[in-house]
C-alpha cells in the first residue's frame, strides 16, 4: 500500500512518519518539497504522479489568531485544497484521512459534543476548519475525518515548554481557567490513524468523522500547575510558588480569535467503532515532559 503524507514537518506528520512506516510506502511531503497548499495544481500533479492509496493531510494553517488577518490564506490551506485532494481521493479510489478540530464548534455548555452536534465556528479558523470538512464530505471519497483538540508534541513548541519556561523566570504567572478540554498528544493521534485506516480499508464502513482527543478533561490553569508540579518533582529548577499560580478568566486575556470555552468531545464513537481505548491526558503529558526534561 503506498501512503502519501502530507504535511511531515509538523507536529502530527513528524509522528505519522514513524506510525505509518509499518502501514505501507510512505512518501512524505511538506511545503517546501512537492506539498504546497498555496500552488495547488503542482500538488495534485504531484499526487497523480504518485498514486497512492491512502493520502493523510497532516498540513493545516494552525496559527488561529494570525488567521484573523489572512483569511484568505487560511482558507486555502484548511479549507480550498484539502477540497481538491478529496476530489482526486475520489478519482483514485484513495482513502483521504484529515484532521479537524475542536473549533468548529461555539464552545457553549459543558457536556462532550458528539460528531453529529451542530457546528457553529467563533474564529476565521474555525470557519476554515468546517469548511474543509464539508467539502471532503461533499466529494463523496472514502474519508477519515479526525477532530482533536489541544496538541502537542515533544517537538517543536508547547503550551507546556512554555509554562516551564515562565516558572522558572517568574513568581507569579496567571492562567485561563475556563477553557475545557483534552490535551492530545501527536504521537496518539498518529498511532490511532495507523490503525483507523488499516481497518478502514479492510472495512469501508468505518470511514466518516470522528472525535479523536485524549481521555479525561481540564483546563489550562490545572493543566499548567500539573506540568510545573511534575516538573518540580523531577528537580526542574522552578521559582514560582503553587499558590502563585493564578486561575483568570478568558475575558482577562483577550485575543485576535474568540476560543471555545467548551472543547470536550465525546469518543465514544471511535472506541466502539475501533474496539480502542484512549488514555488519560495525563499519561500523555507524563511521557511528553519525561522526554523534555
Amino acid at each position: 500500500m503506498k501512503i502519501l503524507l502530507l504535511g511531515k514537518g509538523g507536529q502530527v506528520g513528524w509522528e505519522l512518519q514513524r506510525s505509518l512506516a509499518v502501514a505501507g510506502e510512505v512518501v512524505a511531503l511538506d511545503f517546501d518539497d512537492g506539498g504546497d497548499f498555496t500552488q495547488p495544481e503542482s500538488l495534485l500533479a504531484t499526487v497523480q504522479g504518485i498514486a497512492p492509496q491512502v493520502i493523510v493531510n497532516a498540513a493545516a494553517h494552525t496559527a488561529v489568531d494570525k488567521a484573523e488577518s489572512e483569511p484568505d490564506l487560511a482558507r486555502q490551506i484548511n479549507a480550498t485544497t484539502p477540497a481538491l485532494l478529496a476530489i482526486e481521493a475520489k478519482r483514485l479510489g484513495a482513502l483521504f484521512v484529515h484532521y479537524s478540530t475542536d473549533y468548529v464548534f461555539d464552545g457553549s455548555g459543558d457536556q462532550p459534543r458528539d460528531e453529529e452536534a451542530p457546528i457553529a465556528p467563533l474564529s476565521v479558523y474555525g470557519a476554515t476548519k468546517a469548511e474543509g470538512e464539508d467539502a471532503i464530505r461533499a466529494s463523496g471519497c472514502q474519508h477519515l475525518i479526525l477532530r482533536t483538540s489541544w496538541v502537542y508534541a515533544a517537538r517543536g513548541g508547547n503550551f507546556a515548554k512554555t509554562m516551564l519556561r515562565l516558572a522558572a523566570e517568574r513568581e507569579q504567572l496567571k492562567v485561563i481557567a475556563d477553557q475545557i478540554g483534552a490535551p492530545t498528544g501527536a504521537e496518539l493521534l498518529a498511532d490511532l490513524t495507523a490503525h483507523m485506516l488499516r481497518a478502514a480499508r479492510a472495512n469501508p464502513a468505518l470511514t466518516g468523522t470522528y472525535h479523536a482527543v485524549a481521555g479525561g478533561e481540564t483546563n489550562w490553569h490545572d493543566y499548567a500547575r500539573f506540568v510545573i508540579e511534575f516538573a518540580r518533582q523531577q528537580g526542574k529548577v522552578i521559582k514560582v510558588a503553587p499558590e502563585q499560580i493564578l486561575a483568570i478568566p478568558t475575558s482577562d486575556y483577550p485575543t485576535p480569535a474568540k476560543r471555545p470555552l467548551n472543547s470536550r468531545l465525546s469518543t465514544a464513537k471511535l472506541q466502539q467503532r475501533f474496539g480502542l481505548q484512549l488514555p488519560s491526558w495525563q499519561q500523555g503529558v507524563q511521557r511528553m515532559l519525561s522526554e523534555i526534561l
